[in-house]
């Protein structure tokens, strides 16, 4: 064989020996965290300033008044998060829950109705993940499965079962206290309770039973996936 038929059979991006790759290698971005997906560090913050001046422009202001305050901020909140470069989707879902927040206590002029909806979402969320857990059928495993194809016996495997059972568990947990508070502080018509009670258990323990369902999900990966 010639020289010019060793440089036909090389394949472009390799040298003719080994054939390992010469050419730039693209570097692949990791996923976000959940911390990301929350909107960063800040996202706390983001989520927590509309509460805080709703409650405080309610102690000063008409209710009209502390509803238009408290959109004004929101829709500022959003603007900035946006200019900083923030995901469309985080950003605006913040400004969403305001206005939906908002138009309720319009409508049923209550300012304690502000947190309404974040009360019956916490109560539908432990109706969930507790019923999976007395079905044997953990929401966590469902959800992982199905993103994984829905292929995978998961519920035969001892130690997903109880990973996945820890981390339903861990959401039912959160989500039970959080209703369980709120709606006692929404009955004692405590508008200001609610607001340090949403931000207390808002974020910080999202996080933590999302670490959780994070580790359960990476368990699954490893036994079932990855030894496959």
């Amino acid at each position: 064989m010639t020289m010019t038929d060793t440089n036909r059979n090389t394949k472009p991006g390799t040298t003719g020996a080994d054939e390992t790759p010469t050419g730039p290698v693209t570097e692949v971005e990791p996923p976000p965290s959940i911390l990301d997906q929350m909107g960063g560090p800040m996202g706390f913050v983001y989520s927590t300033i509309p509460v805080v001046v709703f409650v405080a422009a309610n102690a000063f202001l008409s209710l009209p008044m502390t509803i238009g305050v408290s959109i004004a901020v929101a829709l500022g909140l959003t603007g900035f998060r946006l200019l900083q470069g923030e995901r469309f989707g985080t950003a605006v879902g913040g400004l969403a829950g305001v206005v939906v927040a908002a138009g309720l206590v319009a409508w049923t002029g209550s300012a304690k109705d502000f947190f309404v909806i974040g009360i019956w979402v916490s109560l539908a969320g432990f109706l969930a993940t507790a019923g999976s857990l007395l079905a044997r059928r953990p929401l966590t495993g469902v959800v992982w499965n199905l993103v994984h194809g829905g292929k995978h016996a998961w519920r035969a495997d001892r130690p997903t079962l109880r990973a996945h059972d820890v981390a339903t568990g861990a959401a039912a947990l959160v989500l039970g206290a959080r209703f369980g508070i709120q709606q006692w502080l929404y009955l004692a018509d405590s508008t200001g309770g609610l607001a340090v009670a949403k931000v207390a258990t808002g974020t910080p323990l999202t996080v933590l039973a999302a670490l959780v369902v994070i580790w359960a999900f990476r368990r699954s990966t490893k036994r079932l996936v990855r030894q496959a």
